[in-house]
């Protein structure tokens, strides 16, 4: 069975009750940033970025599509408990109640088990092109870290941790740098996904090089939000209120004429649909 019909073959297989169960434990006020779609967008990527080196014959694990599946359904779930850095080892726990809802033996997915738990340790101490499945993963989660998506989950996952305006920009570009240089070091093999994922990478960076620029003139919380600074203080008003995108979206339609904030929710919705 080649890697697409083993693909195939898990989505029909786990695809469905992984979405149900999903949906099952991941509370309202869970941030929205990491809910389902999230997952279903890194599912999207760890199977591009498999298929991108499937001539190379560097995918020696049979069982791969399988756990890659679950584990990219399941690597955030944990946000529901906590959306801190201790997230991976709810969504660990999480995970091992899938497996014994749907009767899998957990001790045949402690590497599974293991990829969830560790998956945002973004140390990337493991040597270059290693293809195991806590690589993959944890690329594949990279990746949904750029674009104008990135700057939205970015901006909500920080802000809801209680970080500062003023730090995030600067604590964002050096995180994201670090995620794109481990990608480009693992997967840079690939010249049409470097360049989709340069591009993507390029949005998010050069939005936040100019937050700080613009931070050092802007004042927040006036009547009307304005700029790269204005985008940052609507979605951090969003958080604090608990109110959804389609809300927001709504808001910036209908009473801003900010060049920048309407750039920056037009890219957002094209990319969410």
């Amino acid at each position: 069975m080649n890697l697409t019909s083993r693909i195939e073959s898990a989505e029909y297989q786990y695809k469905q009750i992984l979405e149900d169960f999903f949906m099952s434990v991941y509370v309202e006020n869970s941030p929205p940033s990491h809910g389902l779609e999230h997952h279903r967008r890194v599912w999207h990527y760890a199977k591009e970025l498999i298929l991108s080196v499937e001539n190379l014959n560097v995918l020696t694990d049979q069982s791969l599509p399988e756990n890659l599946l679950i584990a990219c359904y399941l690597h955030d779930i944990g946000m529901s408990v906590d959306p801190g850095i201790k997230h991976g080892h709810h969504s660990r726990d999480l995970c091992i109640t899938f497996l014994k809802k749907n009767h899998l033996d957990e001790g045949n997915y402690q590497q599974l088990l293991s990829a969830i738990e560790n998956h945002d340790n973004k140390e990337y101490n493991t040597s270059s092109k290693q293809y195991d499945l806590l690589t993959v993963l944890s690329v594949a989660d990279d990746l949904d870290a750029f674009g104008f998506i990135g700057i939205y989950r970015y901006s909500e996952i920080y802000l809801t941790r209680g970080i500062n305006r003023e730090e995030i920009g600067h604590l964002i570009i050096k995180n994201v740098t670090q995620r794109f240089d481990n990608f480009i070091k693992t997967f840079g093999s690939n010249e049409s996904v470097v360049q989709k994922q340069s591009d993507r990478h390029k949005i998010l960076k050069d939005f936040f090089i100019n937050y700080n620029l613009h931070l050092q003139s802007y004042n927040f919380n006036t009547q009307y939000p304005s700029g790269y600074c204005g985008v940052i203080e609507l979605l951090d008003k969003t958080i604090k209120a608990k109110t959804g995108l389609i809300e927001l979206y709504l808001e910036v339609e209908n009473t801003s004429d900010d060049q920048v904030i309407r750039w920056f929710f037009s890219g957002l919705k094209s990319e969410l649909e």
